[in-house]
């Protein structure tokens, strides 16, 4: 019988698990969870978002982004902007303010990956990265 560590899916769960405790309480000082910062990180690839458009691309469910987004507007890191295209839309944009915390978020991020990836050298890491990249590139299409 196999063990569950000859899992490749639980091992993944499990990482998943451990990496979301571990980015939470890097997290807390700022208000934070991951599912903020994931918001925040995307706000900063785009010059403003639809919240349609955030419930797309995160894959949070429309209602969770109407809550993350009022959160972090309640921070000062975003805030809503009538639509160019269409006055009746709101987007979503990424304050100077947000832009100063993610980066402080950002640098606790990479310790939680140092953390959680210590058993790897950098090849490792960095075929690691790929491989996962590779994943979610083709879950995406």
């Amino acid at each position: 019988m196999r063990g569950l560590h000859a899992d490749t899916g639980y091992l993944l769960y499990r990482l998943g698990l451990q990496s979301g405790r571990l980015f939470n309480n890097s997290l807390e000082e700022y208000g934070l969870r991951l599912r903020h910062y994931a918001l925040l990180r995307y706000l900063a690839t785009v010059e403003g978002a639809l919240q349609r458009e955030l419930s797309t691309r995160l894959g949070y469910d429309p209602s969770a982004i109407v809550s993350l987004v009022d959160d972090l507007q309640g921070l000062g890191l975003v805030e809503r902007r009538p639509s160019p295209g269409d006055r009746r839309s709101r987007i979503v944009v990424l304050t100077d303010r947000g832009r100063d915390v993610l980066r402080d978020t950002d640098k606790a991020g990479r310790r939680v990956t140092d953390e959680l990836l210590a058993p790897l050298d950098a090849a490792d890491r960095d075929a690691l990265h790929a491989l996962l990249q590779r994943v979610a590139d083709a879950d995406q299409g």
